[in-house]
């Protein structure tokens, strides 16, 4: 009921004074609450209740409630995706807050209006070059998961930060390609194995202890054609080592002529 837009004033005056304080946060975070009952709620023991009641001023509007509530609470592993409070209707073009509005999230004191400001991907370059360097580690997540114009840097940093938006940003345009040669001594494999595949790294960690990081410096075309042999050899790296751009053409044919003939099993890879 604290979330119903038809709950009518009454019942909204009674729950505000709810003995859970996320049924008070919920009546807090309303758009049609009167400005005494905000006030009353913004002295809420809790914090949480006090952080919803005093998101955003008056007029409140329900597009901007539904902006702040897919953002609000979720914490900075939160894939959940951004719906259709961030962008435009087809049926209603007036869906959604104002470019303005969010613009003023972005230099808000509040962490999460900064954040919801963040998930917007129409934020102007000037407002998201700023939220790139914001103090709130969700801003900054955020900004990289639904911004287009997120820099590399930040992306590269929340990625080895935030195991939960690895497979989200690594389909990002602006994720990098290169640059990931510090972190391959890091102690996450996934993140060694980043760096593993940088094309710029002189010397791939083929002897890594693990097998995705060795899987991934197979496929660096940095190598030469004589570290490759070996990894062609091994079951673990083969079909990568296969899939080598720096792998000569003459050895291609050898191999693609074994797998025709039958005479040995080549990687999927190649075969492709």
């Amino acid at each position: 009921m604290a979330r119903n837009p038809h709950t009518p004033a009454y019942a909204l005056a009674r729950l505000a004074r709810h003995p859970d304080a996320e049924v008070r946060a919920s009546v807090a975070a309303r758009p049609d609450v009167g400005p005494d009952l905000v006030a009353e709620l913004r002295s809420d023991p809790v914090e949480y209740v006090r952080t919803c009641a005093r998101l955003h001023p008056f007029p409140r509007t329900w597009a901007e409630y539904r902006a702040i509530d897919q953002v609000i609470g979720h914490g900075p592993d939160c894939t959940c995706p951004i719906g259709e409070p961030f962008t435009e209707s087809n049926a209603d073009p007036a869906l959604g807050p104002s470019p303005d509005w969010f613009a003023s999230c972005a230099v808000s004191e509040e962490a999460v209006l900064r954040r919801v400001a963040a998930s917007w991907p129409g934020l102007s370059a000037e407002l998201a070059e700023t939220l790139a360097r914001d103090d709130d580690e969700e801003v900054r997540i955020r900004l990289a998961r639904h911004h287009p114009l997120a820099p590399p840097h930040l992306l590269l940093d929340v990625f080895v930060t935030r195991p939960a938006h690895r497979p989200a940003l690594l389909d990002l345009p602006a994720f990098p390609r290169t640059g990931r040669a510090h972190l391959i001594d890091h102690p996450d494999p996934e993140v060694r194995a980043l760096a593993a595949a940088d094309p710029a790294l002189p010397d791939p960690p083929v002897a890594d202890p693990d097998a995705s990081v060795r899987q991934a410096a197979a496929t660096n075309p940095s190598l030469s054609s004589e570290a490759l042999e070996p990894l062609l050899a091994d079951p673990h790296t083969a079909e990568r080592a296969a899939s080598n751009p720096a792998l000569p053409v003459p050895r291609m044919h050898v191999l693609l002529d074994h797998c025709l003939n039958g005479t040995a099993t080549v990687p999927t890879a190649v075969r492709r």
